[in-house]
């Protein structure tokens, strides 16, 4: 089976498309997100479009500040305060990566927890690794999403991780866990890999490799979803999973393009009517 990202992504914006017009005709005023991007990466400015068009599709204010490459840490520190303390801004999104000379872990940790709609907040990771309730990161969350809207039972399951990153494979992990699957975490040190990923009734592969996991590494019928997004050689889209191979031993997968990257701003499109939500309350 293949699992739609595409589609399961449309559900959710469709529902977030209706809390976000009950909550501007309750309060006059749209959920706003305010987009930070520091620097020409084009990746990012991929992503920052797609961000901007859900937003307008969805009914969301969408607000983008743009600065050069040598801009630096106090200032973006400075824009980032400003944002912190208007009161009509409800979730601020710095876009990663950063330049070299700017500290990742200073400037998401200067964004105000209840507008940290990236879920990447050290008090957001506290709460959620607790089962506290605040804003869970976008792809991890999207992940699970997939799964549970594609019927595909969690709890009792054997889940292999591969990948370690603060954004995804330590959150999906928790996750995870969270729904009573038992998590293995594997990354690059982990030594014959293949024994553990051959185990996995839900493998999910955030390595950063192109076509690093392939049939022989999986188990048949299991679950496998990849967070990878990559260029072949041919300079097309490709996951971290060789899916033409993989597809026929898996019971359902996620493709690249298509899976899991449509889910990320889906749940960011979430994350940011909560965060208005959350200022009523």
């Amino acid at each position: 089976m293949r699992i739609d990202g595409k589609e399961i992504a449309s559900k959710i914006k469709a529902e977030v498309k209706i809390g976000v017009q009950q909550f501007t005709q309750t309060y006059q005023a749209a959920p706003s997100l305010v987009v930070i991007v520091v620097g020409n990466d084009p990746a990012s400015q991929v992503y920052v479009r797609n961000k901007h068009r859900a937003c307008e599709e969805l009914g969301i204010n969408s607000i983008e500040l743009s600065l050069p490459e040598d801009t630096t840490e106090t200032e973006l520190l400075m824009h980032i305060d400003t944002y912190n303390h208007r009161d009509d801004v409800h979730g601020i999104l710095v876009q990663l990566p950063l330049p070299s000379h700017i500290r990742e872990a200073h400037i998401i940790e200067s964004i105000t927890p209840e507008k940290d709609v990236d879920g990447f907040h050290p008090i957001n990771l506290g709460k959620m690794f607790s089962g506290a309730p605040g804003f869970v990161p976008c792809t991890p969350a999207g992940i699970i999403e997939l799964l549970q809207r594609s019927e595909i039972d969690i709890a009792g399951k054997h889940a292999v991780v591969v990948g370690r990153s603060n954004i995804v494979g330590k959150p999906i992990a928790q996750l995870l866990l969270q729904k009573n699957a038992t998590v293995t975490m594997c990354h690059s040190r982990t030594k014959d890999l293949s024994s553990y990923t051959k185990q996995a009734d839900i493998l999910v592969v955030a390595i950063g490799k192109a076509g690093f996991i392939t049939r022989d590494m999986i188990k048949p019928g299991a679950v496998v979803i990849d967070v990878g997004i990559n260029r072949s050689e041919n300079g097309k889209l490709c996951g971290d999973v060789a899916y033409n191979e993989v597809e026929q031993v898996a019971s359902a997968i996620t493709p690249v393009p298509g899976g899991v990257g449509p889910m990320t701003i889906a749940l960011l499109m979430k994350n940011t009517l909560l965060a208005a939500q959350m200022t009523q309350n």
